[in-house]
């Protein structure tokens, strides 16, 4: 299998990701924070270390401000109900994900209002712009992605960071596309609320994701509430990060694999990878930019306004049925509205095709890509 749909999840995963699972399962396997007996200890000390290593890898002020998380998705929502109050008004980028636009379409019942501001592809002045045109006096968070899922069009987050903080409003960046190939620095770049996907290109476990706060010392309403292993004799939830948004028992073999996709990617340099990557994406650009059939969206992906992420169609295929063909050849990817309909609806499509190399994806792949797109045609 030719696998081009990294974007989804990474795949395969290295060596030292699949070793560390075994290895929770064997030496890890007592619950963490839980018991005074040597392996709990261990685990315990195990799942610090990973934490520690987020926080450094990210830029953030130290392990406590590293919650784990079952997903990207659940730490957006962690920060969405959090921090919004009913009369809160938020603004948004036309390219987010559903993780972001379901959860405001339900606490629109709640009201609380928002506005999306245009993202112009290379021009970071335009973005701007529009997203300052977007505040408003009640604006009270921004939730934007830092790379498109669909398209890979780059946000120029760290300057809409600096709006918002003009306008006393707090930033919450969807890092899932772009954690582990753009360099992120948390607390430069003024991120409050970093949320990532551990799965893509962090290189772990499908179940994990990460939530990093940029001050813990002000504290979200916890979306969950339960036990923590501290303060038991209290009802109430621990005011002290991380305790006070980890209820129950943490996802010890996915953090785990998580420290060491975390190391993988820190060992090979996220702009290494982004390079490398987004060099395939290129490539395969440049062929399909060439052949008559093909529908492109955007332009030549290149650093630094583009992620490795390249969607197309094929004219007179529906999108659904150009991806059955190419996995009849063996070739992963995925086909659809990619939980973005926004992101179609910007770039006038109802759907299209998604090719996303990895760290492992190899030149002759790509060629081999390309030739099966060169002979799709409808109805055949």
């Amino acid at each position: 299998m030719i696998y081009l749909d990294n974007s989804a999840t990474s795949y395969p995963k290295p060596l030292a990701v699949r070793q560390a699972v075994a290895k929770a399962l064997t030496e890890y396997g007592a619950n963490p924070g839980r018991s005074g007996y040597a392996m709990s200890v261990r685990t315990t000390q195990a799942v610090y270390e990973c934490r520690q290593a987020a926080a450094e890898f990210f830029g953030a002020r130290g392990p406590q401000c590293v919650i784990f998380t079952p997903s990207c998705t659940q730490s957006i929502n962690m920060v969405l109900h959090g921090v919004l109050r009913p009369g809160d008004h938020v603004v948004v980028s036309d390219m987010e994900h559903n993780a972001v636009m379901r959860p405001l379409a339900a606490l629109g019942e709640q009201g609380i209002a928002y506005t999306a501001a245009a993202v112009t592809p290379g021009d970071s002045d335009a973005t701007l712009e529009a997203f300052r045109r977007a505040m408003r006096p009640n604006t009270r968070l921004v939730v934007c992605t830092q790379a498109s899922n669909v398209f890979g069009i780059r946000v120029p987050v760290e300057r809409i960071a600096a709006l918002c903080h003009q306008y006393g409003a707090k930033i919450c960046v969807d890092c899932a596309q772009s954690a582990g190939l753009v360099p992120i620095r948390m607390e430069e770049s003024g991120i409050d609320y970093l949320c990532c996907a551990g799965h893509k290109g962090l290189y772990g476990l499908m179940g994990t994701g990460l939530l990093i706060l940029r001050d813990p010392e002000e504290p979200l309403e916890p979306l969950i509430r339960g036990g923590t292993g501290s303060q038991s004799r209290s009802l109430v939830q621990p005011d002290d990060p991380p305790e006070r948004y980890e209820s129950g028992t943490v996802n010890v073999p996915g953090i785990l694999a998580l420290r060491a996709g975390i190391d993988f990617v820190r060992r090979r340099g996220p702009e290494n990878l982004w390079r490398e990557e987004t060099a395939k994406a290129a490539q395969l650009y440049d062929r399909l930019a060439r052949m008559p059939q093909v529908q492109l969206y955007t332009g030549r992906p290149q650093l630094p306004d583009s992620l490795p992420v390249l969607s197309f169609n094929i004219r007179g295929m529906d999108s659904e049925a150009v991806g059955e063909a190419l996995a009849r050849h063996g070739i992963a990817v995925r086909s659809g509205l990619h939980c973005a309909p926004t992101a179609h609806d910007k770039m006038g499509d109802g759907g299209a095709v998604r090719v996303s190399p990895g760290a492992f994806t190899t030149e002759r792949e790509i060629e081999t890509a390309a030739a099966v797109i060169r002979a799709l045609r409808p109805g055949g």
